[in-house]
């Protein structure tokens, strides 16, 4: 049988203890919810329902929030195959000099990262084998 009394209760007892759970409505709530966020990951596979709920009103809030429009706004209208390159870059201590094998020169790379090229499905082939990851993150997906 479902313990729905005992639930109910929990519920009730966490929107008395941390309200922010439910919905965030200032900076200083989002401060209070990635504290907590950080301090449940630690254990995670404990802490899953009440992270993902965490994590639900965060996303809402940073969505919404007025001081992320800025940077909402930049990530959307970023490329996520030139984001994924300068991550794979960054993880891997690389430059723009190496690639030639998979993009080419290094004045072809650094057009690809400014966005005045894009990578062609042959580039994103040879990426994806090179560092064993699925094309699909050449598309945010």
């Amino acid at each position: 049988m479902l313990a729905i009394k005992e639930v109910t209760k929990l519920a009730a007892d966490l929107n008395t203890i941390a309200p922010f759970m439910r919905e965030i409505h200032d900076d200083n709530e989002l401060e209070q919810a990635l504290g907590l966020m950080e301090a449940l990951i630690e254990d995670y596979d404990t802490n899953l329902v009440v992270i993902e709920a965490l994590g639900n009103a965060i996303t809402r809030f940073e969505d919404a929030a007025s001081s992320f429009v800025g940077f909402n706004q930049s990530v959307n209208e970023s490329d996520p195959a030139v984001g994924t390159l300068k991550v794979l870059m960054e993880q891997h201590n690389l430059n723009t000099n190496d690639f030639e094998n998979e993009i080419g020169k290094k004045s072809m790379v650094s057009q690809v990262l400014s966005g005045g090229k894009s990578l062609s499905r042959k580039h994103i082939e040879l990426l994806s084998k090179r560092f064993n990851i699925s094309p699909a993150l050449f598309f945010g997906i």
